[in-house]
Order: structure tokens, then C-alpha cells, then sequence
């Protein structure tokens, strides 16, 4: 499958080379086995490439399940990456399957990594290392066959330096690593990526798609966007709603300019401040 039916396939809009590189080595780490380790800020599309990974390679027909580590409570960790039999604890009604059973066979992605505890990272070190899983309460292990895709915002070197992160958990993750670029890298990106965000808007809300003016689309180009497409998305359906006429203009997407006065400084008291903010 070439490049641009993958995208296609799974809605990716830009043609930057930052995100034309880590699409060719999605690519070709498919095929393999090894696991791989998605770095880059919130909103980039980590997820989307855990399943383009998955989606090329020979697991393709089994599960795909995503997990995000950082919505899971610390005491419930154990039993829903492992899963637990019947009479395990209390309201162990029955047996239970954990995210590595049911991923078995497939691909599992475990969003936000770094959010592991240190005690939680040394279990998940000795599953991936033995290929065996020991739900709570049973007496003996159970075989898993799991390709494991990790991904993160945070720096993992600097937290395996604090003490933070096992470094032979990072190891064993970090096979292979897949940097996804900011939107403020492929800022080229942005005019298509905003129309097509807004044609997607106008046809959810039944209207016809607006246009955006030139100096609206310079605009957007000079934002850093630290929320990525999630935050260019919420200043599109911002502007959607508060915009006059059939065209989106500067000041309907209330951005803050790159060229102007930092009104912040300009404010004499807190409470100005804060009514700034």
C-alpha cells in the first residue's frame, strides 16, 4: 500500500516531510515484530499510528487494544492488565480477561507509557520478557503472543535518569523509536489540515463548509498550537460558530497575534490579568 492510500485509509491530511518520515517508518516497522516506542506532544496522532502500524502488519486480523495508562487507578492496574479468577478478591464475581488476554494474538497500545508506577513497570518488564501472564488468583501462567506499541509525551530518558522509569523497561520499549512531529514542524501542513477540519464541522452541524480568508490562514500558520490538531480543531469550531457571513476571517478565530502587544503586560491588576486569561 502506498503512502498516500495509508492516508487516505486512516485520514491523515499534510504532506510535511516531519510527517512524511515517521508515516515511511511506520511503514517499515510494520512487518516486523519489534516493539515500538511513539514519542511526541498530545494531540499528534500517536494512537492513529499505533494502528497504521498494526493495520500493515501480520496481526492485522487479530485485536488491537488500546490502553490509556494514565486513566487507569494505581490499585486497579494489576487486574485489568492481567485480568483475575473468581474469588480473587472481593467482587470478583467471576474470571476475568486482562488487556494482555484479550490483545492476544494482536496488538497491544499502551498510551501515556510514563504514567506507569515503578511497581506496575516491573510486572509489564517480565510479561514482555517471558511472554507469560499470571491473572490474580490463578495458580499458574498463561501464554500471551502480543506486539507492544508504547507511546509518550514525556522525555523517557530524562524520567529513567530521575529514577522515575526502569532503564531496562525502556529498553525493552524503545526498540524502535518513532518521533511524530509537532503541527507548529509542519506548519505548511495547516491550510489543508484547517479545511478539511472545517468541512468535516459544517457537514456534522448540516451547513455549508466556510471558506478561510488568506490572512486567517497566515494567521493560523504563525500559532506554536501546543495542543496540536486538538487545539486547531477547537479554534475551528470556535470560529465556525461566532463567524458572520460565509468566510472566516482573523478576527473570528480569536487567536492571539504574533505581531501584537502582549496584552498581559499591559494589565495593571490581577484581576485584569485573570479577565486577560
Amino acid at each position: 500500500m502506498d503512502q498516500q492510500s495509508i492516508k487516505n485509509r486512516f485520514g491523515i491530511i499534510g504532506n510535511s516531510p516531519g510527517l512524511n518520515h515517521a508515516l515511511n517508518v511506520a511503514v517499515q516497522v510494520a512487518n516486523t515484530d519489534l516493539s515500538v516506542l511513539i514519542n511526541g506532544e498530545s494531540g499528534v496522532g500517536k494512537e492513529v499510528f499505533s494502528q497504521i502500524i498494526h493495520s500493515l502488519s501480520a496481526r492485522k486480523h487479530n485485536p488491537f487494544i488500546a490502553v490509556n495508562c494514565g486513566a487507569i487507578p494505581e490499585n486497579l492496574m494489576e487486574s485489568e492488565f492481567f485480568g483475575y479468577r473468581r474469588g480473587a478478591f472481593t467482587g470478583a464475581n467471576e474470571d476475568r480477561d486482562g488487556f494482555f488476554q484479550a490483545a492476544n494474538g494482536g496488538t497491544l497500545f499502551l498510551d501515556e507509557v510514563a504514567d506507569l508506577s515503578l511497581a506496575m513497570q516491573v510486572k509489564l518488564l517480565r510479561v514482555i520478557q517471558e511472554k507469560r501472564v499470571r491473572k490474580i488468583g490463578a495458580p499458574a501462567e498463561d501464554d500471551v503472543d502480543v506486539r507492544v506499541i508504547c507511546a509518550t509525551h514525556q522525555d523517557i530518558k530524562v524520567l529513567v535518569e530521575q529514577g522515575r522509569f526502569r532503564q531496562d523497561l525502556f529498553y525493552r520499549l524503545n526498540v524502535i523509536e518513532l518521533r511524530m512531529p509537532a503541527l507548529r514542524e509542519c506548519h505548511e501542513d495547516i491550510p489543508l489540515l484547517a479545511t478539511h477540519i472545517l468541512d468535516r464541522l459544517a457537514h456534522a452541524a448540516g451547513i455549508r463548509p466556510p471558506l478561510l480568508s488568506s490572512a486567517a490562514i497566515n494567521e493560523l500558520r504563525t500559532q506554536q498550537f501546543p495542543g496540536n490538531v486538538r487545539e486547531l480543531e477547537n479554534t475551528l469550531e470556535r470560529a465556525l460558530a461566532l463567524m458572520e457571513g460565509n468566510t472566516i476571517e482573523v478576527t473570528d478565530l480569536g487567536l492571539p497575534s504574533s505581531r501584537s502587544v502582549n496584552v498581559a503586560t499591559a494589565a495593571t491588576t490581577l484581576q485584569d490579568k485573570l479577565d486577560q486569561v
